[in-house]
């Protein structure tokens, strides 16, 4: 079956910091999409050999709704990138870039408990959407609590991630690792919440490491991964 490619246009790049741009992008005609939603973006030229190159594409969460009329992604460039990343920051707003395969490892949970919205530095992205619906419609999610890491206190989406007592939303930011994991012991007092994680391979493996011996089941962690990717990170766990 032949994959379905949207060819659309940048709109708008909001400079969130010195290294993380967020590139808003139009909406091509069929293209829907729920909160904690992936998609593949490509840049020009991917699709002209025989065979895709791969180098000019990456899996990127959106970090908007379809509400809001873009979709929104955001990224870190560093000032040593790779091909992709160093194509992508010399975009303008009316260039073009691709979109194909949408899915969501991570959609709002609404099993009457408290959600854990844990992740590292852009990895924030993920979870915007899912704090906007909450806040939207907050039927059977006792509460979300958000906790962020970013070692150069550049917070993302700051607008959004606000705490709101009425609401039952804690949204909290950190710039170091031993404050990080000793909040995320403190939440996992919680034996009944559900844990969202999203980050790097080895951020993943450290937080479930922490909650395990916190005494939190695979079952109540979720992560931004494919089914048949999940085994690699609960593993070890399963032998225990």
């Amino acid at each position: 079956m032949e994959r379905k490619i949207y060819w659309t246009k940048i709109n708008k790049i909001i400079e969130e910091s010195s290294e993380v741009k967020t590139y808003l992008l139009d909406i091509p005609e069929g293209f829907t999409w729920e909160e904690g939603a992936h998609t593949h973006l490509a840049l020009k030229g991917f699709n002209e050999g025989e065979k895709p190159n791969k180098g000019l594409v990456r899996h990127m969460s959106i970090c908007t709704l379809p509400a809001e009329n873009s979709i929104g992604i955001t990224t870190r460039i560093k000032e040593q990138c790779s091909e992709f990343k160093s194509i992508l920051r010399n975009l303008n707003v009316g260039d073009e870039v691709a979109l194909f395969k949408i899915h969501s490892n991570v959609p709002l949970k609404r099993q009457d408990k408290n959600i854990y919205l844990l992740s590292s530095g852009v990895g924030l992205a993920t979870f915007r959407p899912l704090v906007l619906t909450y806040l939207n419609q907050p039927e059977n999610v006792k509460g979300i609590y958000s906790l962020n890491i970013h070692s150069k206190r550049n917070f993302l989406f700051t607008d959004v991630f606000t705490s709101d007592p009425v609401k039952n939303f804690t949204a909290e930011f950190v710039d170091n690792r031993n404050d990080y994991y000793e909040e995320v012991k403190k939440l996992a007092v919680d034996q009944e919440g559900l844990y969202y994680i999203v980050g790097s391979d080895e951020f993943i493996l450290q937080n479930i490491d922490v909650l395990r011996e916190q005494g939190i089941t695979p079952e109540q962690i979720v992560l931004d991964k494919r089914e048949q990717h999940l085994a690699k990170f609960f593993s070890t766990e399963a032998s225990i």
